[in-house]
């Protein structure tokens, strides 16, 4: 059975990035998409880009906020002829830079946007897919989520939450037909990794990998999926070393600095926005 052809899928933070790709991916598969983004012009511009692949439409988001995301799946139902087959939690930000320079605020955006609103996000799709026997939720997480990453903390918290929820919601929902996993993704070409320097041994990926992953997962469910696949397994490494061993393979890998030594002035612009991520912006979201 097909798993994309025909389906209607729910991708949030879907104007630009990983989540556009991922539309343009599923659209491309026969899928009925449905995007949200907090920033309104992007997602009508968005929208119009991706309406000559297929049938998309897109509506206002805040994850952080319950009831906008309410607001949104509704929609999205309505599109979909009364449900939504997958749910894609993508929509994230990441502040970086010394744990002691966050702000409350970058703290709380990235909490509030990377943690709470995949969690918001499972409890409000899960209900119908559970009463309809199938359906899958796919959460965008991070390797960060299991390498532990100086200059990213509450960046690393967050999508260490995200991916034991994810394995743990798994086993608690797979009894009633539906399939949750995480997507992590190493350094991604999108605005995230702005002003940072490449790290020696794990190479930026394209957004498009991602989503061709995402779609490897909807043909073929599993829990975690890495991106590319063996660095799950230097992750799984990372996670058995102790201080020392952990700190050398950071060393090794480049990742002790990136976050720490940047250039705070190309990345000005992103940190301003990731640090406010919150409410919904029908202007362009210049900050």
């Amino acid at each position: 059975m097909d798993n994309i052809r025909g389906k209607t899928i729910a991708i949030t933070g879907a104007a630009r990035g990983i989540g556009y790709a991922t539309a343009e991916t599923l659209l491309r598969r026969g899928a009925r998409v449905v995007i949200g983004d907090r920033d309104v012009a992007l997602q009508e511009s968005s929208v119009a880009k991706l309406s000559n692949l297929g049938p998309v439409s897109g509506y206002p988001l805040d994850v952080t906020d319950r009831e906008s995301f309410s607001t949104f799946l509704d929609k999205a139902r309505t599109d979909g002829g009364g449900h939504i087959d997958v749910l894609i939690n993508n929509a994230g930000v990441m502040p970086i830079g010394p744990f002691l320079e966050q702000s409350e605020q970058a703290i709380r955006s990235s909490l509030e946007v990377n943690l709470y609103g995949v969690i918001t996000g499972c409890q409000l799709a899960l209900p119908d897919m559970i009463t309809r026997g199938r359906g899958h939720i796919i959460n965008i997480a991070s390797l960060s989520g299991l390498i532990p990453v100086p200059g990213q903390v509450v960046y690393v918290g967050a999508k260490f939450g995200v991916v034991g929820l994810s394995a743990a919601l798994a086993d608690e929902v797979a009894p009633h037909g539906v399939h949750v996993s995480v997507v992590m993704p190493p350094f991604t070409k999108t605005e995230l990794i702005a002003g940072t320097k490449e790290s020696g041994a794990i190479k930026p990926v394209e957004p498009e990998q991602i989503a061709a992953a995402v779609a490897k997962t909807l043909d073929k469910p599993k829990t975690h999926v890495s991106v590319p696949p063996v660095l799950r397994f230097t992750a799984q490494a990372a996670q058995l070393l102790g201080p020392r061993g952990r700190r050398w393979l950071n060393r090794k890998l480049g990742l002790d600095q990136v976050f720490l030594d940047f250039d705070s002035t190309a990345r000005q612009s992103y940190e301003q926005r990731a640090r406010s991520a919150l409410g919904v912006v029908e202007g362009p979201d210049k900050n």
